[in-house]
Parts: C-alpha cells; structure tokens; sequence
C-alpha cells in the first residue's frame, strides 16, 4: 500500500524549462542593449554551449561568456545578464498546472508527499519558498546537500529512510524517464513518468521502467489509487495461490 508520494520538482512541479529559456534570453538581450559588441543569436548559441559544459548551477556563467566571445572583462555587461536573468526568474516562476490542487487533495486523502530532487539547495528552496509550496511537503531532498543524485539509488534510499517507508510504500512522480524512474525503480519503488516539458519525448529506452505514465499532473491521485488497487489484486491472488 503506497503511504508516501514524492515528486521531482524541475518541470514537475514548477514550470522551469521554459522559464529558463526566457531568463537566458532576456539576459543575452539586456546584455546587448547595454553595449555587448555581439549579435543575439552568436551570444545566445554561446551561452547554451557554455551551459551545457559547465551545467546549470554554474555561477559565473557570463563572465565565461565573455571569455569565450575574447572580450575583455567588463562588469556592466555582467551585472546587465545578472539582473534580466533574475527579474525574469522573479516575475515568471510559476508552478506546473494544477499543481495546489494535487498536492492538497493528496494530503487529503491521506499520503505523505516528499520532494527528491537534483540541483543546488539553495536555488531548489528558493522555488519551494517563492511559490510557497514548502507546507504541503513532509521532507525535501536536494542531490547537492546530500551528496547524490539521481538516478544513483542512495539518493531515494535516503528518502525513503527519512520517511519510514518500504520501497514498494512510495511512489516516485517525475518528468526524467532516467534519473526519476529508471533511478527509483531501482530500490523497488512504484513510478510513474509525467510526461511534460523538454524531456516528454526523450530518454524513451527507459520508458519500461515507468509503472504509470500522465500528461497532467491531475491525473495523479487516481493514478496512485489504481496502483493501490494494482497491488491489493496482486496480494489477493498471491494469498489464493497458496
């Protein structure tokens, strides 16, 4: 019987993919407006090649820019990326569809709910708090405060630990075929993929390892019934076997 949910929370449970990409492009432009001798589409391609070798919670994204352009340092362009980039992520971090509705309805029905979840702690709280989303939740685990991401099994074993769960008492719901479900069925948990955002029709290999699979995050708490139910048929027939 499944006690606890946990859910991912990039492009699960708030809308990232698509925010980052504003930020980003908000940047490069306030960065040009403000003097950088580059065209658009040369400094933006650059931006995302250095974001894909470097990773996401890289802090000094611009000033690598800027080398990688061969221009000289120069902190008004800089502090020009650093503020569109910001006041973008402040005005437009929004949650996933749904979402308040899901979570409180969970609760009501009444499952612990558990975020796990890769990413640099303080930016992974910054979007729980902004959003206010921190009082639905029992626990937060955050790959870089704890040492492990997924899909590496210690990561969800932790979690399951901290909630005093078995394995087949928890059911992960994230957006990553790899690192959400393939990583958590691993240890045995029950899975099931939500299907959004830039990886919806990526990492397909691993769509096996999927329990359960949603286009809405509404979806869920009949989802988890029907694995509930799933599992109730299962140890009747178990019991009349023997």
């Amino acid at each position: 019987m499944i006690k606890v949910v946990f859910f991912d929370l990039d492009d699960t449970l708030v809308d990232t993919s698509r925010l980052a990409e504003m930020a980003r492009r908000n940047a490069i432009e306030n960065m040009v407006r403000h003097g950088l001798p580059v065209d658009f589409d040369t400094a933006y391609q650059e931006l995302l090649e250095l974001i894909s070798e470097y990773g996401s919670n890289f802090s000094r994204h611009f000033d690598y820019l800027l080398r990688r352009l061969d221009l000289p340092s120069n902190p008004k362009w800089v502090a020009a990326g650093v503020i569109a980039y910001h006041n973008t992520k402040f005005a437009y971090l929004r949650t996933v569809k749904g979402v308040r509705r899901v979570l409180l309805d969970l609760q009501r029905a009444g499952y612990r709910l558990g975020i796990i979840t890769d990413g640099d702690p303080i930016k992974q709280w910054e979007k729980i708090l902004r959003l206010e989303l921190d009082a639905y939740f029992d626990e937060v685990f955050i790959s870089d405060y704890l040492g492990v991401k997924k899909p590496h099994r210690k990561i969800f074993e932790k979690a399951l630990r901290k909630m005093r769960v078995e394995p087949h008492e928890a059911v992960m719901v994230g957006d990553r075929l790899y690192s959400d479900i393939y990583g958590a069925k691993q240890v045995g948990m029950k899975t099931v993929w939500f299907r959004y955002g830039k990886y919806a029709d990526r990492e397909l290999e691993y769509l096996e390892y999927a329990d359960s699979t949603v286009n809405s995050l509404e979806e869920i708490l009949d989802t988890v019934r029907g694995l509930n139910l799933e599992e109730e048929e299962r140890s009747d027939k178990e019991v009349h076997a023997d």
